[in-house]
């Protein structure tokens, strides 16, 4: 599958057209930020971590009878999926204070959490 012209780029992830205007690609980065994006940086491996935690969450969902936009891995950082119209959601799972958690809580950054905090 040929990989095209960019069509979006995000935090995370950057989507390509392809020769089928029915599917994407999707590539994971090693970006990451923080404080809303004021801080950024990078960090080796993220982009093949996220790919390969998505494919497998994607695989188990479709093995499972849930259908996804999931059609298959192509490398370390890239997935082929259909193109879907997305529900923009935002979730994050927070083990440890940091970040805008502490200062809208008065939580000090570096506390260790018992159970992970979910924010949507």
């Amino acid at each position: 599958m040929k990989k095209n012209e960019k069509l979006y780029e995000g935090k995370a992830k950057i989507v390509y057209s392809t020769d089928d205007p029915e599917l994407v690609i999707q590539y994971f980065k090693d970006d990451a930020t923080a404080f809303d994006g004021i801080k950024k940086g990078q960090i080796s491996g993220k982009g093949v971590a996220n790919n390969l935690i998505s494919c497998q969450l994607f695989s188990f969902l479709e093995n499972n009878g849930i259908a996804t936009h999931f059609i298959k891995k192509l490398s370390d950082n890239e997935m082929l999926v259909r193109r879907v119209k997305i529900i923009p959601v935002e979730l994050v799972v927070r083990n440890v204070a940091a970040g805008s958690l502490c200062k809208r809580y008065g939580v000090p950054e570096g506390q260790v959490f018992s159970e992970p905090i979910v924010e949507c």
